[in-house]
């Protein structure tokens, strides 16, 4: 079975991130300079405007902040999946990332503890999805 969803294109930029991913790791950049941890990726930290950036493996755990079920496919690989639910994650390490909460956690509430899974989409990506912990 062939994935038909769209897929990520890594860069030089979220490289390591998707590398991360691809060993099970969920990966946030940092500035060496001030600390800064954020989500997405970035050359310059928007703090300090540094460009000494690295990476920290996080922990993977979060809560969540917001979600949405969505009710149409806006791409043909997302029909056999409806609803399917798109969340706001609050990392611990402080940012928000945007990505997908499982199906099978019912009864959502704001506040959750949610922690990260990986799904090994192809021989090449693997991208990071929450459950509830």
């Amino acid at each position: 079975m062939s994935y038909n969803k769209p897929l990520p294109r890594p860069d030089t930029t979220n490289g390591p991130f998707w590398a991360g991913a691809k060993q099970g790791k969920l990966m946030l950049q940092y500035c060496k300079a001030c600390g800064d941890t954020r989500f997405p990726p970035s050359h310059i930290c928007p703090k300090c405007l540094s460009s000494d950036q690295d990476w920290k493996e996080a922990s993977g755990k979060g809560t969540l902040q917001s979600w949405i079920e969505m009710h149409r496919a806006y791409w043909d690989g997302y029909k056999g999946e409806i609803p399917y639910r798109v969340a706001l994650i609050q990392l611990e390490e402080g940012p928000v990332v945007v990505s997908n909460i499982d199906n099978n956690s019912d009864n959502l509430r704001l506040g959750q503890p949610v922690t990260v899974v990986f799904d090994a989409v192809t021989d090449d990506v693997t991208i990071p999805k929450f459950t509830l912990a």
